[in-house]
């Protein structure tokens, strides 16, 4: 084959890439199909090689045509240089993303190479059910404390002068909880699309993660958790920490939520120094863990993922998968395993130190 210098050469067979790739000659006869071309096309590249392109390929658009006679690469205008990529149907209804190269020996001349990439469209497809299962979960989520608001409001607005004041309070009380969940959720999805795109930003400030952890059961108690199934052991001496304080209380608010919700008994927050080792300098470690009945060895591998949801007690499935993006975006790790009581165990280790420009 003919060999062109561009911005570099590697020595790669056609086999290593992770494309399928297809490449014709000047009369549309396939000259070369690697392993990956033949794993989407569901035969053997031996088997396409020497065939007429159209043969080897029998792409159809989503209309049905034939994609070759549509595009007429070798008797189209002389001008193209190719196809964009774009979805089309294999014979059996498999679809693949299809792009292609017109190389020609000089502007305006025949096409003497035909180069066409092929691409499964698995990854796409999982994220387009990602999205829909994230609008489904969103309008969910949504549609419960919206009703709710909604409700109470033109039940006010309608009856006011038949209420007593404590009835007016308690569903002005109800409105405000029910709008600080729709508050919430919010701030979740846009903390998911900030993690996704690795935009999730860190102000990085003095932090106490004895003093955050205690913060954050004080504010479940008031909220009515019973004080009771709370247990803290602090360690007496903790490194010197920076990180998002606000970040942190999110953290350590989502596990402790998810604790209460799918956990039982007594949840057990262990705050306490961290060793530096050869991957990780010194840090602080945080664990929080239950008496429940735990998570399925199966499924353990998902907790951290999106929409994930350890029991049928509601949540959105989203508070461990940011649990897991802003600890990392720390330079920490969690982790998740069974407590010796049984229940669930969440960990957290966030590293020791002071930013650069401080040290």
């Amino acid at each position: 084959m003919e060999k062109h210098v561009g911005a570099g050469e590697l020595e790669l067979e056609p086999d290593d890439l992770p494309d399928g790739l297809v490449i014709a000659d000047g009369l549309g006869l396939v000259i070369c199909c690697n392993a990956e071309a033949g794993r989407l096309t569901g035969l053997p590249p031996a088997e396409l090689v020497g065939r007429p392109l159209d043969e080897a390929l029998p792409l159809e658009d989503p209309d049905g045509r034939p994609w070759w006679q549509v595009t007429d690469p070798y008797h189209g205008l002389s001008t193209r240089n190719g196809q964009p990529e774009r979805n089309l149907l294999l014979p059996g209804g498999r679809e693949v993303l299809v792009t292609a190269r017109y190389v020609r020996k000089h502007p305006g001349g025949p096409v003497g190479r035909l180069v066409v990439g092929l691409r499964s469209t698995e990854a796409r497809q999982r994220v387009e059910r990602s999205n829909a299962e994230l609008i489904a979960t969103v309008a969910h989520e949504l549609r419960s404390p919206l009703t709710s608001i909604k409700g109470f409001t033109a039940t006010m607005l309608d009856k006011w002068d038949r209420f007593t004041d404590e009835q007016k309070r308690l569903m002005l009380q109800t409105v405000d909880g029910d709008a600080d969940r729709v508050t919430r959720l919010i701030t979740d999805l846009l903390d998911v699309s900030r993690i996704d795109s690795g935009r999730l930003e860190i102000r990085r400030q003095p932090v106490r993660l004895d003093e955050a952890a205690r913060r954050q059961v004080k504010i479940l108690v008031n909220n009515g958790a019973p004080a009771e199934r709370f247990v803290l052991r602090i360690a007496p001496e903790l490194p010197r920490l920076w990180a998002d304080p606000d970040k942190v209380d999110q953290v350590l608010g989502n596990l402790l939520e998810n604790a209460l919700r799918h956990g039982e008994g007594t949840i057990t927050i262990e705050v306490e120094p961290h060793p530096p080792d050869r991957n990780r300098q010194e840090g602080t470690a945080v664990t929080v863990s239950d008496q429940g009945s735990g998570i399925p060895e199966e499924v353990v591998h998902r907790v951290f993922t999106r929409f994930w949801r350890g029991s049928g007690r509601g949540g959105t499935g989203l508070g461990l998968y940011i649990v897991k993006g802003i600890v990392e975006a720390h330079g920490g790790t969690v982790t998740v395993g069974r407590s010796s009581g049984g229940g669930a165990r969440f960990r957290f280790i966030l590293p020791a130190g002071t930013p650069a420009f401080l040290a």
